[in-house]
């Protein structure tokens, strides 16, 4: 967290507690304290993705910050219907439920602790909330509008302790017959105070009205002839997304199994040539939802949604699939597969085969290959890489070398499984590329020779050449890193990341036009891109001089993760284009909050810029934006 935000910030506050919790405890400690945690892991996945920002984790409690009422309420009820759809799968009475309270007030950042009015004032408003559900205080009443799908009811003044004057109450509820409305793109509305993007700020302030004016009439009755007008979005090519299995194994712990199988059906049809496949990443939003078909396929521009669940009992499996036709919400087909995990490969291919026949796609012989290959004839190292991959998508450090942990272990049950040699390349990979770890030489030489042990056993991983190709770039193999970047994408043609990795290390190499297709392209397939995604997207366009874009570009990525250096670097740079020093010099020390040794001199020596012209555009940037030397 920054060290540096200034005292009496106004924000949203939200605060959570598990109520009941010494109960809880009485009945088994272990058992629920590893309950709540993954209550608030869910909880935190799901303020992320409604823009909100984790800040502490105490005991039973949780602290999150948000700069939207309409965000913060959203997230708190979008995440009490996860739970309580979560708890009725449990089969005991170890079922974490939260209290949340929201209020609008001051903070104070001291010693890495949030503190205020506004945290205080929270804390007492959840402990007005049922257990289940959500209050807020007046001042987010008023601020939420009026076209959101909630019940708000009036609760009356309350007398709350540490306040003098007594504080209006509201109880939230969703609307019957209402889903949760999605997390919404942000624009930002302080480029309203900047004069030289003001046309820039109005014209994206206005399409933003104008989508959330569709998105709230909901005009999602279409017929077969609209549905084939929306060519703008559909491509040319049978379209799908893979929407998250349910676990119905009645045990929690294997949720990460419903995922793992719902993220290799995803890659698997991504493989296919002739299918369009949106990301993983996308897809996941819908976690612990339960959208409607239609809307799902408008909003991720895809004419078929698969949706199913995973039973899993012992060494059996039963996967439940339905394909779904977007435009009328019909099914195409649903079926019921049985097996167990010495052939779950196979269940996951007669899945694969039922939709390729449904949909008419003609399988090249190379289709073909990709589809029938058996990673691994141990079911336990499967497994086992499937825990790793839970692990690794939390994407960060501790996860990140915990992850890598996992797949050596999978590596020691079958060490011919070439997708696990992937896994630990990539984290490699991950740890040089996002400054991860303390040894840069030795964890590029380690990526590079788990890559080379995973391509003598399976050429067709594409991870392998992912992480090559940051590793080559890391190098300054230009040459190599690109020709290691599209051969990521020509053995998986729909892989969003493997487009965004290309993009990365053509950036780097001057070859600007081809990054930013490279890019739009990634975001097409994931249109739940991540604040990665916009980062290399806004360093494309500066390097490409269009500093207008490049800044509404990175703001937004900086306002996903407003602890990333990366950006707040590009945005200094790019202010100081822009003439604007003021904005420049507060984006270099947000950057040094982060991380307090930043200098020229390093980064001109960590830059991996092919071109000198590139390089001096960049420093030069930086030195006028009053980075230290």
């Amino acid at each position: 967290m920054p060290q540096n935000w200034s005292a009496g910030k106004l924000a949203v506050i939200l605060h959570a507690d598990i109520a009941g919790s010494t109960k809880l405890v009485q009945q088994d400690e272990h058992l629920t304290h590893e309950r709540i945690q993954d209550t608030f892991r869910r909880f935190g996945d799901t303020i992320t993705q409604y823009h909100g920002n984790v800040r502490e984790l105490r005991g039973d409690a949780l602290l999150a910050e948000f700069e939207r009422a309409s965000d913060a309420v959203t997230a708190a009820l979008a995440f009490q219907k996860i739970n309580t759809d979560y708890g009725a799968q449990l089969n005991d009475g170890i079922q974490p439920t939260a209290r949340v309270g929201i209020a609008m007030g001051e903070i104070v950042i001291a010693d890495n602790t949030l503190t205020g009015a506004g945290v205080v004032l929270a804390q007492r408003v959840e402990q007005l909330a049922d257990p289940g559900g959500v209050c807020i205080t007046g001042a987010i009443h008023e601020a939420l509008p009026q076209r959101l799908p909630f019940n708000q009811k009036n609760l009356g003044e309350q007398r709350v302790k540490g306040f003098d004057e007594p504080i209006r109450i509201y109880r939230v509820e969703l609307k019957s017959d209402e889903s949760i409305p999605l997390p919404q793109v942000h624009h930002l509305p302080e480029l309203l105070l900047k004069p030289r993007r003001l046309i820039t700020a109005v014209a994206a302030i206005a399409l933003v009205f104008l989508g959330g004016a569709v998105f709230w009439l909901k005009p999602w009755q279409v017929s077969e002839d609209s549905f084939e007008r929306m060519a703008v979005t559909l491509p040319d090519k049978p379209s799908i997304a893979v929407l998250p299995f349910t676990n119905m194994s009645g045990n929690p712990e294997q949720e990460y199994f419903a995922d793992g199988i719902t993220e290799d059906l995803t890659t698997d049809l991504s493989k296919i040539s002739g299918l369009f496949v949106v990301s993983r990443n996308s897809s996941f939003a819908y976690k612990g939802k339960s959208p409607d078909i239609r809307q799902v396929s408008k909003e991720l521009g895809v004419k078929y949604v698969l949706e199913g669940s995973v039973r899993r009992s012992g060494d059996q499996i039963r996967i439940n699939a339905q394909l779904i036709d977007g435009a009328t919400g019909g099914h195409v087909w649903a079926e019921r597969f049985d097996g167990s995990m010495a052939n779950v490969f196979s269940l996951q291919d007669d899945v694969n085969n039922k939709i390729v026949t449904a949909l008419k796609v003609n399988l090249t012989s190379d289709d073909r290959k990709r589809l029938d290959k058996i990673e691994t004839s141990n079911p336990d190292a499967y497994d086992t890489l499937l825990r790793g991959l839970d692990v690794y998508q939390h994407f960060d450090r501790e996860s990140n070398a915990q992850a890598r942990e996992i797949f050596e272990q999978a590596i020691v049950l079958d060490a011919n499984y070439a997708r696990a040699y992937a896994n630990v390349a990539l984290t490699h990979a991950s740890d040089v590329n996002f400054n991860w770890t303390n040894n840069r030489e030795e964890s590029i030489q380690l990526g590079l020779e788990n890559a080379a042990k995973a391509v003598d056993l399976d050429a067709s991983i594409p991870q392998i050449y992912l992480t090559r190709s940051i590793l080559y770039l890391a190098q300054r193999r230009h040459d190599a890193a690109i020709e290691a970047g599209r051969r990521t994408i020509e053995v998986h043609p729909n892989y969003a990341d493997g487009y965004a990795a290309l993009a990365f290390v053509l950036s780097f190499s001057g070859q600007l036009e081809e990054a930013l297709a490279a890019i739009h392209q990634a975001k097409h397939i994931n249109p739940q891109y991540s604040y990665v995604y916009l980062a290399v997207e806004g360093r494309i366009l500066f390097l490409l001089r269009r500093y207008e874009e490049a800044i509404l570009v990175l703001e937004e990525s900086a306002q996903r993760n407003p602890v990333f250096d990366r950006v707040q670097l590009n945005l200094a740079a790019t202010y100081a284009q822009l003439g604007e020093l003021d904005d420049a010099a507060w984006a270099v020390e947000e950057a040094l909050a982060i991380r307090s040794d930043i200098s020229l001199a390093d980064e001109e020596l960590d830059a991996n810029y092919k071109r000198p012209e590139d390089l001096n555009h960049y420093i030069g940037a930086l030195r006028k934006a009053g980075v230290p030397e």
